[in-house]
């Protein structure tokens, strides 16, 4: 079956070169040309993908983000005509797992949408063959996908939950941020290091009883970040 791809995007022309390229890569790909109706169509549930352009008529890019990333974990990619890091920055804290940056190869965004999707499958479906990790006020049950803190439910984007999964698998081994994107986004080569960053703080905020003096995930000075149970 092939996977879907729900393009959130009011140009036309942006619109018709990722639909096109999408689909002669064996996507189906629809169109939502406001955040509107890319709010209401993706709530269907019936998409693998998001792409999400920032400037959009109706609902706009950053609130879509955050509504669409409350009630959905499915991979959600910015697309921004913005060079701005902290537009990228504030994209990613409110959930997106990644961006795009107009103009984009069309290459290159198929590749992601590919490496965003695969992850996807291959966390959800490796979910239920490990056993539930227990690290003191912190729990992680993989085969429910939920974590939780001091028996409190903490709600993780999919990247912040993957990055957590696989932090507390490997305890007290470092990982230095180009590892963490390969191993986490699977495609090196389009790899902005910011990412993994704002995505750690992202999870800090939601397990670390103070984020500023972090328990669990830590920074090696000079060389990454290792999880201590």
């Amino acid at each position: 079956m092939k996977k879907r791809v729900l393009i959130i995007e009011d140009d036309a022309a942006i619109a018709g070169i990722e639909r096109d390229n999408l689909e002669v890569n064996g996507f189906d790909a629809e169109i939502a040309w406001n955040g509107n109706d890319g709010l209401r169509m993706a709530l269907t549930g019936a998409y693998d993908l998001l792409l999400v352009d920032l400037m959009l008529p109706g609902i706009n890019g950053f609130d879509l983000c955050a509504k669409l990333r409350s009630q959905l974990d499915v991979p959600l990619i910015m697309v921004t005509a913005r060079g701005e890091d902290i537009d990228k920055i504030r994209g990613l804290g409110l959930g997106a797992d990644d961006y795009v940056t107009k103009p984009f190869s069309p290459a290159e965004l198929v590749a992601r949408v590919r490496a965003h999707i695969a992850q996807y499958e291959r966390l959800t479906g490796e979910k239920g063959k490990t056993r539930e990790l227990v690290f003191g006020r912190l729990r992680v049950n993989p085969a429910a996908r939920r974590v939780f803190v001091d028996e409190k439910e903490v709600i993780l984007a999919q990247k912040e939950y993957e990055l957590l999964l696989f932090l507390v698998q490997r305890p007290h081994t470092v990982f230095d941020k180009e590892a963490l994107y390969g191993h986490i986004w699977g495609e090196d080569r389009y790899g902005d290091l910011k990412t993994v960053a704002v995505h750690i703080q992202r999870l800090r905020e939601k397990i670390e009883a103070d984020p500023s003096s972090p328990r669990y995930v830590q920074t090696v000075w000079g060389a990454g970040y290792r999880f201590t149970p």
